[in-house]
């Protein structure tokens, strides 16, 4: 079941060893100390750095790592020898501490993101700010459209049917349920009309909430999109919904799939790395 590569397709956003190439980064400022997952039981300096890591052996030909939320994890063959891994992660040190850093900056800005579940809150819809109201005379969840608002503050209000005392449990899950039926609604009519362009027919359309994947299809014509998409502009939504229809025309990641992407999305790339640096409300 082909779903978008990484680490395009994972909402941890991963970085793998074998991810393209990217330009090279202005150097970074990083503590001598990099947080580690609670199962890294090796570290090793890389320069200035203490890098923890967490070491994984198994049934492989060489030797591959990735870093995600929690730190850099490294995989291993049985048979090679801890120098020979800690070797070939010197060689790599620059992409390893680039990716620490980024993963150290996308946590601050997710704890920066989080959302005070009350009224007067803000969300992300669409790829603009909405302002949350608690208004017990409306019925369900209302999208408001106000005009003439200042620059700088959010044009659009969700009136929600809950009294004012409603605990932020109340107000997260009537947010996230307005939420999941406005993704299932513009996934449907983006889904129809990239479908048209690309000659393809989508026999069964689901939403997801999975962790690490925005989309993923079957050679059946089945299509499974993140409803956390929603959040974003709908050029970052069309992304996703070409690229999961292009895999019912190529069912893998080649050269002729990225053409079929692009002949729909030309310019692609902005909207890919527009999903990765997205930082998403937390619903937890």
């Amino acid at each position: 079941m082909p779903a978008i590569g990484q680490p395009l397709s994972q909402m941890s956003l991963f970085d793998r060893d074998d991810a393209p190439p990217t330009p090279a980064a202005p150097p970074v400022v990083l503590p001598p100390a990099m947080p580690s997952s609670p199962r890294a039981r090796h570290e090793l300096h890389l320069g200035e750095h203490r890098v923890a890591y967490e070491l994984k052996r198994g049934r492989r030909r060489s030797i591959g790592f990735m870093v995600g939320p929690e730190g850099l994890a490294v995989s291993a063959p049985r048979w090679v020898g801890l120098a020979e891994i800690e070797s070939v992660l010197r060689a790599k040190s620059a992409w390893i501490l680039r990716k620490l850093h980024e993963q150290q900056e996308r946590q601050r800005r997710q704890v920066a993101a989080r959302v005070d579940w009350r009224d007067g809150s803000v969300i992300p819809f669409l790829g603009e700010s909405v302002i949350l109201v608690l208004d017990d005379r409306c019925t369900g969840a209302v999208l408001h459209t106000a005009d003439g608002t200042l620059p700088g503050v959010p044009g659009l209000t969700l009136h929600l049917g809950l009294p004012e005392h409603a605990s932020a449990e109340q107000v997260r899950d009537a947010v996230q349920s307005w939420l999941q039926r406005q993704a299932r609604r513009v996934f449907e009519e983006r889904c129809a009309a990239y479908a048209q362009r690309l000659g393809v027919r989508v026999k069964r359309l689901s939403l997801s909430s999975a962790a690490t994947r925005w989309g993923s299809a079957s050679a059946d014509g089945a299509i499974r999109l993140n409803w956390r998409l929603v959040h974003f502009g709908l050029p970052v939504i069309d992304y996703v919904v070409a690229h999961e229809l292009a895999h019912l025309r190529e069912m893998n990641h080649s050269a002729a799939f990225w053409e079929v992407v692009r002949s729909v999305i030309p310019g692609y790339e902005q909207a890919r790395a527009a999903l990765r640096e997205g930082v998403l409300p937390a619903f937890d």
